[in-house]
């Protein structure tokens, strides 16, 4: 939402509410800005916070982008070089540069100035590992020490630095899966209603044309990282260049697959909300407090109602009505273990990362095929000669 226009694909608050409320950050970015990130987000939210408090007011962080709310409450990001303002890095962005090189490259760079750090990411995500290396490159120090000392300073925990802002609460809105899904699959059908398409097609004729043109399409920075964009790709570069028929399949299957990936990112944010605010250790994490939205006819009095006087609460200095949600932490988890599943050719690393892939489609794909193979193979073994067959564990760690 902080970049101009888009208004629909972004899902943006109404001219008409941000009328009955002043609202920040809101359309200020330009969309060419590839490398706009959650630095430059914080690096701007934070004053504008300080400025709102010295008002008397309270700020309400709306979200979204939970890493991005992070960046706010806690001492979690690193400045790498100074800048003279507070305006975007320029082109030259190390970490998009370093996101060029092969992943087996960045890694065993990163392997060399940061051993720990390196054994903590997966080896195919660039985009961490390219800021480890960045960060390195551009302060000497090794990220992992950095991250080190944040955790050590007073009020830091074991996933980042202290609280900033302590007297702050949050409000989780959740709902029942199957309402939330068709919610969001009515979104979709209410922003196709309202002009999405032709937005998209203006925006691909100003900004996009030229860049699929010269093959220089990108798809993990700025803007065109957001949902909305890589769906409609296919639809918006074809169209007129092929017949209606598969001009308005190829809008269908851009649909369904906005649909699909809104309701994936969804649940993404619920596991986000679970796994690093209500099981967060350390101290200093502020209460959260859930509220069901599954049904919007009881928005008063599941939601207006109980949010109204947990923040009154705060405000007065007095206990909330409302118990915070608390989820316990398995202490026995380890989410840096590393697992390699050579079935499907995958580096896992965490405990609950390694239980979701063997229990995912594709590893079970994969296991039940070689069951087939290895049936037949025990079936041709038992038709000719009695020689030795070779038999694998059940765990589904052999190669196919």
């Amino acid at each position: 939402q902080v970049y101009k226009g888009l208004d629909i694909i972004t899902n943006k608050v109404s001219p008409q509410e941000q009328r009955l409320c002043r609202h920040h950050m809101i359309s200020f970015v330009d969309p060419l800005v590839s490398n706009y990130t959650v630095v430059d987000f914080r690096d701007k939210a934070v004053p504008l916070i300080s400025y709102i408090f010295a008002r008397d007011k309270i700020p309400i962080v709306v979200g979204g982008t939970n890493y991005y709310i992070e960046s706010l409450l806690w001492k979690v990001l690193i400045n790498t070089k100074e800048k003279p303002s507070s305006a975007p890095r320029p082109d030259g962005d190390r970490k998009v540069q370093l996101e060029q090189l092969d992943s087996a490259e960045l890694h065993r760079r990163l392997s060399q100035v940061d051993p720990e750090m390196a054994a903590k990411l997966h080896p195919h995500d660039k985009r961490k590992v390219a800021r480890s290396l960045q960060v390195f490159e551009e302060t000497g120090i090794p990220h992992s020490e950095i991250l080190h000392q944040q955790q050590e300073e007073e009020g830091g925990g074991p996933l980042g630095g202290p609280l900033k802002y302590p007297h702050s609460c949050i409000l989780w809105l959740h709902a029942d899966q199957a309402a939330l899904d068709a919610r969001l699959e009515k979104r979709v059908d209410d922003m196709v209603a309202a002009g999405l398409l032709e937005e998209l097609r203006d925006f691909h004729r100003r900004y996009n044309q030229e860049k699929v043109a010269e093959n220089r399409q990108d798809y993990q920075h700025g803007i065109f990282q957001s949902i909305g964009f890589k769906e409609f790709h296919e639809y918006l570069v074809s169209e007129g260049n092929c017949s209606p028929e598969t001009s308005a399949l190829l809008l269908e299957k851009g649909i369904q697959a906005l649909k699909q990936v809104t309701k994936r990112y969804a649940r993404r944010q619920n596991k986000w909300v679970r796994n690093r605010f209500l099981k967060r250790p350390g101290p200093n994490v502020p209460p959260v407090y859930g509220l069901e939205v599954s049904d919007l006819q009881r928005w008063e009095e599941d939601v207006l109602k109980p949010a109204l006087e947990i923040v009154e609460s705060f405000i007065q200095g007095r206990e909330p009505p409302a118990e915070p949600l608390r989820m316990e932490q398995d202490k026995e988890e380890n989410k840096r273990s590393h697992r390699v599943c050579q079935l499907c050719d995958r580096l896992i690393i965490g405990d609950r990362e390694w239980a979701a892939h063997t229990r995912s489609k594709s590893h079970l794909h994969h296991l039940k095929k070689r069951r087939k193979l290895e049936a037949s193979g025990h079936a041709g073994g038992t038709a000719g000669d009695s020689g030795d067959t070779e038999t694998s564990d059940e765990d589904g760690s052999l190669p196919l």
